[in-house]
C-alpha cells in the first residue's frame, strides 16, 4: 500500500511540474516571437519623394545603417511617408508612423518633428534639417536632449551672419536683403532674429518676406522684394523654398535679385551661391543614432549633433548674368565652382 501511494504522490508531482512548465513556456515562445520580430524604422519626409535631392539623402541613410549592420527588408524593415512640402499632411502622417509602433522614427524638418512629438513621448525620435530644436521644445539642450528626441541640428543661429556676409561681399552695391521662408514649415523668426542682428555690422536693411506654400505667393513676394532698386535675396533652409526652388531661381534670375541659399543643389540648378552643410553625411550621421537606438541606447544619452563641415559653391554663370565678379578669395574658398 505504501509503494502505490509513494508512486501516486511521484506522479502528481510529475503532472504538476508538467503543467506548470507548460504555463512558464507561453510567456516565454511568446517573448521569443517578440524577440525574433524584426525591428521596425518610420521615416516621415518633409519633401516629395520623386525629389531627386529625397533619394539621394534616403540612400545615405540606408547605406549607413548597411554600414552599421541593418539592411532593409533581410533584418530591418522601414515604413516611409513624404508630406511633399504640405504642412497639412505632417498631422495624418505620424499618426500613422506610430500606429505601427515603430522601434525608432527618422524625423526630416522641424514641423515634421513637431507632429511626431504630439502624438509619442516614448517611442524615440531622430530629427535631421532641424535648425531650432530647444527653441521648438523638442529638447531641453544639445548636450543633455532629455526626452525621446535627438539628432542631427541643421544650423546654427550665427549661419545667418555667414550668408548675408557672403552675399554683401559678392554683391556690394545691395542695401535690402529679404528673408524668405514659410513660418510653417521652418523656424521662420529663428533666422530673422540672427539676420536682423548681422545686418547692421553690414549695413543692409533684411526685410522679412513670409510666404505660404504656393507658388504664387512666392512671386508675389519676389516681385515686391524687386520692386526697390539693390534689393538681394536670402532663401530660408525650409521644406517650402525646396519644393519651389525651381520658381525661385528664376524669379530671382528674372528680377536680377543675387540671392544665397541654403544647399548646393539651389546653385546647380542655376542659383548665384550657397554655403551649407553637406546633406548626404548629415542622413549618414541620423543612420548612427538609428543604430544606437535599436541596439538600447536611449535617445535621451545621445548629444545633439552640430554641423561640422560647410560648402560653399558658386555657379559663375550665374553671376555673370546678374553683371556681378566673384572676389577671388570666394573663389579660392569655393568647395565647388559651377561655369
Amino acid at each position: 500500500m505504501g509503494d502505490w501511494m509513494q508512486f501516486d504522490q511521484l506522479k502528481r508531482r510529475k503532472f504538476i511540474t508538467l503543467l506548470g512548465g507548460a504555463a512558464m513556456s507561453r510567456p516565454l515562445a511568446a517573448r521569443s516571437q517578440q524577440a525574433d520580430r524584426m525591428p521596425l524604422i518610420g521615416v516621415l519626409i518633409g519633401y516629395a519623394e520623386d525629389d531627386p535631392e529625397v533619394k539621394a539623402r534616403l540612400a545615405a541613410f540606408r547605406a549607413g545603417l548597411a554600414k552599421r549592420g541593418w539592411l532593409e527588408g533581410r533584418n530591418v524593415q522601414i515604413e516611409y511617408r513624404f508630406a511633399a512640402g504640405s504642412s497639412n499632411q505632417h498631422a495624418s502622417f505620424a499618426k500613422e508612423l506610430i500606429a505601427l509602433r515603430p522601434d525608432v522614427i527618422l524625423a526630416h524638418s522641424t514641423p515634421v518633428t513637431a507632429a511626431l512629438q504630439q502624438e509619442t513621448q516614448a517611442i524615440p525620435i531622430v530629427f535631421v534639417n532641424v535648425s531650432d530644436p530647444i527653441g521648438s521644445g523638442f529638447i531641453a539642450s544639445l548636450a543633455h536632449p532629455g526626452g525621446n528626441i535627438t539628432g542631427v541640428l541643421l544650423y546654427e543661429a550665427g549661419i545667418v551672419g555667414k550668408w548675408l556676409g557672403l552675399l554683401k561681399e559678392i554683391a556690394p552695391s545691395l542695401a535690402r536683403i529679404g528673408l524668405l521662408g514659410n513660418p510653417k514649415t521652418t523656424p521662420f523668426d529663428y533666422f530673422l532674429r540672427s539676420a536682423e542682428a548681422a545686418a547692421t555690422l553690414l549695413s543692409v536693411e533684411v526685410i522679412p518676406s513670409r510666404v505660404e506654400a504656393s507658388a504664387a505667393d512666392i512671386g508675389r513676394a519676389l516681385g515686391a522684394l524687386a520692386s526697390s532698386p539693390n534689393s538681394g535675396l536670402l532663401v530660408a533652409p525650409d521644406a517650402t523654398t525646396v519644393v519651389h526652388r525651381d520658381r525661385i531661381i528664376a524669379l530671382a534670375a528674372r528680377y536680377r535679385l543675387p540671392a544665397v541659399y541654403p544647399f548646393n543643389y539651389f546653385v546647380a540648378e542655376g542659383g548665384l551661391l550657397s554655403y551649407g552643410t553637406d546633406q548626404l553625411e548629415m542622413f549618414r550621421q541620423t543612420a548612427n543614432y538609428v543604430d544606437r537606438i535599436l541596439r538600447g541606447v536611449k535617445p535621451a544619452d545621445l548629444p545633439v549633433q552640430a554641423p561640422i563641415r560647410y560648402e560653399t559653391t558658386i555657379n559663375l554663370k550665374t553671376a555673370k548674368a546678374l553683371g556681378l565678379t566673384v572676389p577671388n578669395g570666394i573663389l579660392l574658398a569655393a568647395d565647388e565652382v559651377i561655369e
